[in-house]
């Protein structure tokens, strides 16, 4: 049964086709027209979207070596995200459907990123995931394929926006996560104590209290000294912030697991491509005894094929959907 998934949710514009085994094939466009405005401009990836969606199907289809006639299924994310380029992958999927004769079945996001995991393995039933990325922070209780229920999450900023809004106070290029990351490494964790929030609150986070106290703390140091100050400790101020936020999202899912008993997590999303937290999420697997599945960094960030896999499975519940599938900017979910 061969899926083929289209993302399309923010500024990636993604094709890929699974068979229910393996990944055939996975093609992701990215876009670069937003890096001067320090974030997406949401009208400026919609028409990106448009010019290169139907190059890049062609070109996953073609990496697959498959023919429309093979597909069983479009599956398409529906939200959340951006509604302009959402409604252009899903107009799309919609056209194919209708064009080809096949069913279409809308796809969570949050849901995709949930099960990205099984892009390459098939983690063990039930288990908590992790999801945290530039737009959410999230932690559920997965019980089984499509059934899970949202345990926390964050109340304002999610932490990959908080990395990118303080790596924009430290001088760095959007998105700024991976360059923390990358800069973190060389750094001190301890040279500066910055508020881990909420640590004693439930499963819920905060992260806008850190970056505010990371403005506070540049504008306690004298303007002709700052830039100075940034060179030289730029490093530690990085993996003091890597620290704080991977700190409170390791001590969450340390609660969740505690919570639900369960022997597997998932960390997935754009941020679980971070060191620092994948070193923690091992460490705190090791000492409770459990397995840790953490995607392939490629499938950490937006892609399609975790929409192709999540469509597989909703295909094999008979989860399908019609024409009036409709996008939706944001998604409100039960919490446990």
């Amino acid at each position: 049964m061969l899926v083929l998934g289209i993302e399309s949710s923010c500024d990636e514009t993604a094709a890929a086709v699974y068979d229910g085994r393996r990944l055939l094939s996975s093609v992701i466009a990215s876009q670069s027209d937003h890096v001067d405005f320090g974030g997406i401009v949401p009208e400026l990836a919609s028409r990106a979207h448009e010019k290169v969606i139907w190059r890049t199907v062609s070109q996953a289809m073609s990496q697959a070596g498959v023919r429309s006639e093979d597909i069983h299924a479009l599956a398409v994310t529906e939200g959340p995200g951006l509604m302009g380029s959402l409604l252009v992958g899903l107009c799309f999927a919609k056209g194919l459907a209708i064009q080809w004769g096949k069913p279409v079945i809308g796809v969570n996001h949050i849901d995709a990123h949930i099960y990205a995991t099984f892009i390459d393995e098939q983690p063990r039933l039930p288990f908590v995931s992790l999801v945290v990325s530039g737009g959410h922070t999230q932690i559920f209780h997965v019980t089984s394929p499509l059934r899970h229920t949202l345990m926390g999450q964050t109340r304002d900023d999610a932490a990959g926006e908080a990395f990118d809004k303080i790596g924009k106070l430290l001088g760095l290029a959007y998105p700024a996560g991976p360059e923390i990351d990358r800069l973190a490494r060389d750094g001190d964790p301890s040279f500066c104590n910055f508020p881990r929030a909420m640590m004693k609150k439930g499963l819920d986070f905060s992260f806008s209290g850190l970056k505010t106290s990371v403005l506070y703390y540049l504008q306690d140091i004298p303007e002709p000294e700052r830039e100075q100050f940034l060179i030289k400790h730029r490093a530690d101020l990085c993996a003091s912030i890597s620290a704080a936020i991977t700190d409170v999202l390791i001590h969450k899912l340390r609660q969740a697991v505690k919570k639900t008993t369960v022997n597997s997590v998932i960390i997935a999303g754009g941020v679980s491509a971070n060191t620092m937290l994948r070193y923690k999420a091992q460490m705190l697997a090791d000492e409770l005894g459990i397995s840790l599945h953490i995607p392939h960094p490629k499938y950490c960030t937006d892609n399609a094929a975790m929409i192709a896999v999540t469509g597989w499975f909703k295909a094999n519940e008979g989860m399908y959907d019609d024409m009036r599938l409709k996008p939706y900017a944001r998604y409100q979910w039960d919490i446990m």
